[in-house]
Order: C-alpha cells, then structure tokens, then sequence
C-alpha cells in the first residue's frame, strides 16, 4: 500500500517522501540531525535534492548542523544532497569531511557559500536556546580561538560577511554571544513511529538533539520532518520510550531499508539491548607508533576517571585497557552523549559497545564545559612553540573544530596525541626502542598554526594541565611554551627531535628517558596510576 493510501485510511502523519519534502519552501533555514551515518536522514536529503533538480526549487537554503551528515566519499550522501549552485546559500556546521563532503568542501572553498564553523557543543546549545524562545547563547567556550569575533569569528571564506557571534562584557568578564535566528525546518530522524508522530529511538546508538531540534522549528511555526524505519498504530508506543513527542512532528517518511549505520549489520549491543561478552570486544593493538604513544598517554589515566576520546590515535585508547587490567576502572563518554562501555573506534565513531547510559548532546556539552571529565586524549594536526593547537583548518582542508573547544574549555588534564611529523612517517618498535625508518614529510610543529582551535595561553590561565604525546618525545605545556621532558630510547634529541620540530622549544633540564617498557611487547598492560 503506498504511504499516501495509507495517509487517508489511517488519518496518520505518515506521507511519501515527495509530499513531505514539497512543503520546503525556498530561503528556508532547515536543521538537520544525524552524525555522519548515525541518524542521518538520508532518504528525505536525497529526496530533496531530486526535487530541486527536478523543480529547481527551493532555492537558497540556510544550514544548519552540528554535526557534519553523510558518510560515502563515493556516492551523495547527507550534506552533499545541497551540494548545487543556487540550492544552498549558507551552512553552519561544527564539522566537515574532505572526503565525505567534497563538493560542499568545494563549495565553501571557492566562495559559492557563505560558510561558518563553530564548535559542535555551541551549535547543540543554540539550537536548545532557539527551542526555548531565548534570544540567544551565552557562553565562554571559544574565547580567544577562531570562532571568538577578535580572530575569524567562525567565517571559513571571503564570501561570508554576516557577524554571527559577538563578543559581550558582563561584570568585566569576557563572553561570546550567539544571537538565534529563526529556523523553519527541521529533518530528523527515529526509530518507530505511531501514527500521531510519538518517535522513539529503540535502534539507535545516539540520542543528539532530535527533541531539541523539532522545538526549535515548531519556535518558529515551522515544519518537522522525521525519518523512521516503521510506523505503529496509535497509542501504542509507551510513553516512556517516546523522544520526541508527536505534537512537534508534521510529516513522517517510512524508509524500510534504513540502517543503524554505515555498517551493514545492526548492533545491539549498541543500544543496551544486549551486554556483548568484554572477550569478544578485545582486540590485540600491533607495537608501532600508535601503541607507544597510547601506552604513554594511558599513564596519566587515574583509577576513577571520567575519561573523552577525540578522533584519531585516541579512539583505541578503550582497545589498549581492554588488554590490560585497567579498563573497568575507567568510564569514557564520547560527546555524542553514550556513557561509559567501549566507544567504537574510526569504524563508527559515537557509537559505544554496552554503554551504560545516553544523554543528549547539549546535556553532554553542559557536563563538558563545567569541567566535568578528568581527562580527553585529543589529536592534532599543526602546533606552534606557545602550544597552540589546530585540528580545524589547515592546508586547504575544512575539518572544522567537531567538540574540540568545548571539551578543551574546561577539562583539567589535556592530553594531545600524534606523530611528530606525517606524511609517509615509518617507525620500528623492538627491543626496548624506536628507530625512525623513514621520516615523515610533514612537520606537524611548526612556526604558525593556520588556525587557532586551542589557545595555550588560556589554557595556563585556568590551570590546565596539558601534555603533547609523540611516538619519540613528550612536551608539557609551561609559561615558556612547549618544553621537551622526555625522549624516547634510540632516539636522538638533535637529530630526530629538534631537526623535525621548526618552533621554538625548551629543553628540560631534568630530561627524561620514557619508560623502555613502552617500546616493549607485553601481555598485560599495567599502566594507569593508580590513586
């Protein structure tokens, strides 16, 4: 039975994927939920896009995502659907893919767009303060980075004009202020439907803001799209189970095919529905590069700690203490808003396996921003000699700050992750040592980061303890700037170090050799301090 039969018999929300998507007027503003294949609501984006290559309308569309959608650098997907001149005027986005979303990339880089990046958490949060009729956000993540108005203010090209952040001074205290705008549309996605709209999320192995994103549309008067995989008759969902209410949704689009994520299998063990056996979790890490400079950074780990995972090296953080003793001492959230149980590394980022608990991704970020994780293990892509750290532009590539400056804003002990160059870098690890088979050809430290997504300086103002972990060294973050306190056995400092490093360093006097038990093979890793 076609959903339009089944729209008149039923009385139901329920409507074919054309109907729902000719209501879009053009010059609208549309949010859009989803990370990457999570959530993405992939069959109305591309339903969209045939219409305005169909119809030629709507035109001009406004944006706005916290996360970036879309996950096939070999097809459309998510936010490549607005990839068309004239379609999309403006994005605001808390993260990019250069893979993944090429032609919007494109797009932005050649001044077809007005564009801006803030963070992921700001974004989340506005959109709630949009929801609740609030004139804006208030917040102080972000201050003296690119998206504070002193430096870029979040503008990615020449093209994009409109101040969207301003800086405010309240009782002499610094803040960034986002003033809301109204949003028109809002394209989500669940699980089930009844056919009064009440979604649920049952498959689903984030929360994000679908709620928060349906309100902030229904502020306006707008107009709500949801995906889902089925639809239930009324008054059949338990309240309990409801995420998003009917009365904030307009339209729901069936899409039988839709999938948990980009993998093909759904995951249970995702979504509480089962506790997936630790054992069959394990995996054993190879000795290179990576495990060294794991190992290392699991040594700042307390017993206890409440521990964030970016993107990169840190993401098998979870795989190395599954191989020691030290795992179920440890409680790692990701800011998709699972808690606790092993996050899922680059396969399916934001998905943990037996997560004990979600919240939402502005209630993650509020945790966040008042320091409440013990640690993040973070990656980089350029740090200067003050220890400055960009991860969001650089060399040409849109990758956007995705939670970085809101998990670094007040979280006490950072730890950043990475080679000390890239670019066809080889290391041997054996014996105790590490040997540097084939340099890389980037320097990762350099003179002047592209962008400044971590602002050291602040950092040492609010007491935060930060560390820069290398396959070869270790540098702590002091008034001085970046200080060299230990290297690792076969290393030379002058040759392998300094010559492969273009800012300034200090070196300590009191250098240090790292531990030749992290250069060695071993069965049990008993590394994390224990308080």
């Amino acid at each position: 039975m076609s959903t339009a039969s089944y729209n008149q018999i039923s009385n139901s929300k329920v409507v074919s994927v054309e109907e729902a998507v000719k209501n879009i007027p053009s010059n609208a503003t549309i949010t859009i939920g989803g990370l990457i294949s999570i959530l993405c609501p992939e069959k109305v984006l591309a339903a969209l896009e045939e219409r305005f290559l169909t119809e030629d309308e709507p035109k001009n569309l406004s944006v706005i995502t916290p996360v970036r959608v879309g996950w096939d650098p070999k097809r459309r997907t998510g936010l490549e659907h607005f990839a068309h001149k004239g379609m999309l005027k403006r994005l605001i986005s808390g993260s990019f893919h250069i893979k993944e979303n090429q032609k919007v990339a494109g797009m932005i880089r050649n001044n077809e767009i007005e564009a801006y990046n803030f963070s992921m958490g700001t974004l989340f949060q506005l959109i709630r303060s949009i929801a609740g009729g609030h004139p804006g956000l208030l917040t102080k993540a972000g201050l003296h980075t690119y998206v504070d108005p002193r430096y870029d203010g979040g503008k990615l090209n020449e093209h994009t004009k409109d101040e969207l952040v301003r800086l405010l001074e309240i009782d002499e205290d610094e803040h960034l202020f986002y003033p809301s705008f109204p949003i028109d549309v809002a394209i989500i996605r669940g699980t089930t439907a009844d056919e009064s709209g009440n979604i649920t999320l049952e498959e689903e192995p984030a929360t994000l803001s679908g709620l928060e994103m349906a309100m902030a549309a229904k502020a306006n008067g707008g107009y709500v799209i949801v995906q889902v995989k089925r639809v239930t008759g009324k008054n059949t969902l338990h309240p309990r189970s409801v995420e998003i209410p009917g009365i904030l949704v307009d339209a729901i689009v069936i899409d039988e095919e839709q999938k948990q994520s980009l993998l093909p299998d759904y995951n249970p063990s995702w979504t509480g529905e089962i506790k997936q056996p630790i054992s069959q979790l394990k995996k054993h890490l190879p000795l290179d590069a990576k495990k060294v400079i794991l190992r290392r950074a699991a040594k700042e780990i307390v017993s206890g700690a409440i521990v964030n995972l970016g993107v990169g090296i840190p993401v098998d953080l979870p795989q190395l203490a599954l191989e020691g003793d030290f795992f179920k001492e440890i409680t790692f959230s990701l800011e998709h808003g699972a808690i606790g149980g092993v996050p899922m590394g680059v396969e399916v980022f934001g998905a943990h396996n037996n997560p004990e608990a979600f919240v939402t991704s502005p209630q993650i970020f509020d945790f966040y921003q008042a320091g409440g994780l013990s640690a993040t293990f973070l990656g980089f892509a350029q740090i200067d000699g003050s220890g400055n750290v960009n991860v969001s532009k650089f060399n040409g590539i849109y990758r956007g700050s995705g939670g970085f400056i809101d998990i670094t804003h007040k979280t006490p002990k950072i730890i950043f992750c990475g080679t000390l160059t890239s670019g066809g870098l080889k290391v041997s690890v054996e014996e105790g040592k590490i040997k540097i088979e084939n340099e890389g050809r980037y320097k990762k430290f350099i003179q002047s980061i592209e962008h400044m997504t971590f602002n050291a300086n602040q950092a040492l103002k609010k007491g935060q303890e930060i560390l820069y972990i290398t396959e070869r060294c270790v540098f702590r973050l002091e008034e001085k700037g970046l200080v060299l306190i230990e290297h690792a056995p076969g290393i030379d400092v002058k040759k392998d170090i300094l010559s492969n490093v273009d800012c300034e360093i200090t070196i300590s006097s009191n250098l240090k050799l790292m531990e030749p038990s992290l250069f060695m093979e071993s069965k049990n890793e008993v590394l994390m301090e224990r308080v």
